[in-house]
């Protein structure tokens, strides 16, 4: 019976990171820099939009060895199928299996709002804002696996509407409108790390002060790029 309970225990422990496919997510100044990289199998890297289209893909040689702030990526040599013109019109040539993960996509008979966009990436579902949501985030994604996500919306203070509020457990926040114009909408938080920014009024206005632009918070990296 103690073996079951330490076996149930350890499955318990794996199952986030097995679902977990986020490996970093990059937050700019304005709310359409956010991009989020899934990692696959043979360090394979796939950059999406926070709409849901992917940006690029590819193998990612930094792993292991130093952070990729450039988000260089090089051709993967593996397996790689696309859908093909039989296939619904909105899955139409775009990449179906990078290595042995499959990556599907909304069809053009499903919502209107959703058609084309990212619908799974190997058994890590994405679902969207539809149309009657707040305008600031309508589109975006709203769900990555067991992870929420949430956007500032058009009530908010115009510095930061529209920008990642959270993912899951974490939350980000941003300085306001009425601050230094040197860093008024930059990232000001990430879970419980701040940061500071040179201001206007300083050499190296508008950069970093204090906190580290590449941080983990509740298991995922993130990169305050601003």
């Amino acid at each position: 019976m103690k073996k079951i309970f330490l076996a149930i225990a350890f499955l318990s422990f794996l199952s986030p990171a097995f679902s977990q496919l986020i490996s970093k997510i990059t937050i700019g100044s304005t709310a359409g820099a956010n991009i989020i990289a899934f990692g696959l199998d043979e360090n394979v890297q796939v950059y999406v939009s926070i709409d849901g289209n992917i940006t690029r893909w590819g193998f990612d040689r930094f792993i292991g060895y130093t952070e990729n702030y450039a988000g260089t990526l090089e051709p993967y040599v593996g397996r790689t199928e696309y859908y093909t013109p039989n296939d619904d019109e909105a899955l139409r040539g775009k990449v179906k299996y990078i290595g042995k993960t499959l990556l599907t996509y909304y069809a053009s008979y499903e919502n209107e709002a959703l058609k084309g966009k990212i619908k799974s990436i190997g058994s890590t579902n994405l679902d969207y804002y539809l149309s009657y949501d707040n305008e600031a985030y309508r589109g975006n994604i709203k769900t990555i696996g067991r992870d929420a996500i949430t956007w500032f919306s058009s009530f908010e203070n115009e510095a930061f509407r529209g920008k990642l509020k959270s993912v899951g457990p974490t939350a980000i926040t941003y300085y306001r409108s009425f601050e230094d114009k040197a860093y008024r909408g930059k990232v000001k938080s990430i879970d419980r790390s701040i940061f500071t920014y040179y201001s206007s009024f300083e050499l190296y206005s508008g950069s970093i002060k204090t906190g580290n632009p590449v941080l983990i918070a509740n298991g995922i990296k993130y990169f305050a790029y601003n």
